[in-house]
């Protein structure tokens, strides 16, 4: 009997120093390589990157509701002033005290990296001084009324000045100035392979349960879940929805999913006089882009069958889109229909435009950014060569895509875009970004694909300054339906959050889909 419970005792021992070592790292397949960089190429996964090694003033739990990070709370003073208190005790990785002086340092940073297809700016915009009283007290003024500049400062990474002040891009991605407050340690990073982060202990907030993360780059889908079966990975990330019901009977396999903040939409180009991309039936490049007749965008959108995407292509796991802002969230617009497939209709606006036989145009868009991307472009030009038109696909890695989409090169004539609506949890910043008039110096339409409305600028500029959130909404639901009227967007549905594990690992999926090591924990 001694020797029976000795053997108990050895298997207890065993499996729990098993447990304890399986707990200790967590492998996470994800889709995209990093950039290290918190302040170049403002995209989610960069985003969520970050927020292992840096952090920001302001932060969002997983259902973007807005949560104190290093700011420990904030106020306005008057119409364009802002008080912020900081987190006291708080080091940076190398053991130097955080301070008032690295959030200006990097506020006046994010402007200035160079090169990035997609930057920043916006979230610092409205910006006009930033001064400390002390080293934990800091005022900001801003050019114009900024009601959510707390919310936008969920996306501005504090960086330390003494590591930062001199340093590239390149010196962030090869560790050199990755140097952060947050929960992880920068490791290494081995690009299209993997990249490796370890706990800091010396954490100011909860610590991580996982010693060790590693995030393995898996960008084909097949792939990465052939990786989960395999045992390869604990999760991964953007679950491929042809997959989710074959996995979901996997007694092996977790599946976690919940409608999203992200609304994917098209952009006709109506700034263009002409483009390579809008051509005759037989290939010669128009003199007049028909884009910018209303009609022709409004055909486009009656043309496009949103439930068949949703059904189809997205295998149910998305949910046909009215406008920029999912049903449910601040200053969505009750008002607003899902626009009907009207082929026959989509016709005779082109007719009336003067197109009765339609013409030759390219849908662009990203391969590697959002859920079926390329599925979708195809999708599309198949619905919109049933109305006439001759259509070509091209799409590209988002790395050069969002680089020539956006502004200001604005090269493409109708493109894929998508925008996670957690900034604010409202359509200010989405509206001032991607619909906006581009404007360098304010840091307005950054994420334009090349749309321009004078009325809609008045519009957009006049709701983003109301205090009030009654009027504000009231306001944002206004330039909402007239971007939807102009069909300066056009609306296709609003994706998911799909995050699969092995069994044994739990995990919250989040609506800003960020993939986050912190919200993945031991489970029975």
């Amino acid at each position: 009997m001694r020797r029976f419970f000795q053997a108990v005792v050895i298997v207890l021992v065993v499996t729990f120093i098993a447990q304890g070592a399986g707990a200790a790292e967590i492998v996470i397949g994800t889709r995209t390589e990093p950039s290290i960089d918190p302040h170049y190429l403002w995209v989610g996964p960069n985003t969520a990157y970050s927020k292992h090694i840096f952090t920001t003033l302001t932060d969002r739990d997983s259902n973007s509701r807005r949560i104190p990070s290093l700011a420990v709370s904030w106020k306005a003073i008057d119409d364009k002033t802002w008080e912020f208190k900081l987190r006291k005790g708080v080091k940076f990785h190398d053991g130097s005290e955080f301070t008032a002086e690295d959030v200006i340092f990097s506020i006046k940073r994010i402007p200035n990296v160079p090169n990035s297809p997609a930057p920043y700016t916006s979230n610092v915009r409205s910006v006009a001084e930033v001064r400390a009283l002390d080293p934990y007290t800091l005022i900001i003024k801003t050019d114009v009324v900024n009601p959510v500049l707390p919310s936008l400062f969920g996306n501005v990474v504090i960086v330390s000045k003494k590591v930062a002040e001199k340093a590239t891009t390149a010196d962030f991605t090869l560790g050199k100035a990755a140097i952060g407050t947050g929960p992880y340690k920068f490791f290494s990073y081995k690009p299209g392979d993997r990249y490796i982060l370890v706990r800091n202990d010396n954490y100011w907030g909860e610590k991580p349960v996982w010693d060790r993360v590693t995030f393995r780059i898996i960008s084909n889908d097949a792939a990465r879940v052939a990786s989960l079966l395999a045992g390869d990975v604990d999760v991964i990330e953007v679950v491929p929805p042809t997959e989710v019901r074959t996995l979901e009977q996997n007694k092996d396999i977790r599946v976690y999913k919940r409608p999203s903040d992200r609304v994917i939409y098209l952009v006709c180009n109506n700034i263009r006089d002409r483009s390579p991309y809008i051509t005759d039936k037989e290939g010669k490049p128009l003199d007049i882009n028909p884009l910018k007749d209303v009609r022709v965008r409004r055909a486009i959108s009656k043309a496009i069958h949103r439930e068949a995407i949703c059904q189809q292509v997205m295998d149910g796991l998305a949910a046909p889109a009215s406008q920029l802002i999912p049903e449910g969230w601040f200053s969505y617009n009750p008002d607003i229909k899902v626009e009907k497939y009207d082929p026959e209709g989509a016709k005779r606006l082109l007719a009336e435009a003067g197109y009765p036989n339609g013409f030759g145009l390219t849908v662009h868009g990203p391969n590697d950014r959002y859920v079926n991307d390329y599925k979708i472009c195809q999708a599309v030009a198949q619905m919109l060569a049933r109305i006439g038109l001759a259509m070509k696909v091209e799409t590209l890695p988002k790395s050069i895509y969002l680089g020539r989409a956006l502004a200001p090169k604005n090269e493409f004539a109708l493109s894929l875009i998508g925008w996670g609506n957690s900034t604010g949890a409202e359509s200010t910043q989405c509206l001032m970004s991607t619909i906006h008039t581009y404007d360098k110096a304010k840091g307005w339409g950054s994420w334009n694909p090349g749309n321009s409305n004078p009325e809609l600028d008045r519009a957009m500029e006049e709701a983003a300054g109301i205090i009030d959130e009654a009027k504000r909404e009231k306001a944002l639901q206004e330039v909402m339906q007239l971007g939807v009227r102009e069909q300066n967007f056009i609306p296709l549905h609003a994706e998911f959050t799909v995050v699969a594990t092995r069994k044994g690992f739990a995990y919250v999926p989040r609506a800003d889909q960020q993939t986050i090591a912190t919200d993945a924990k031991p489970a029975p």
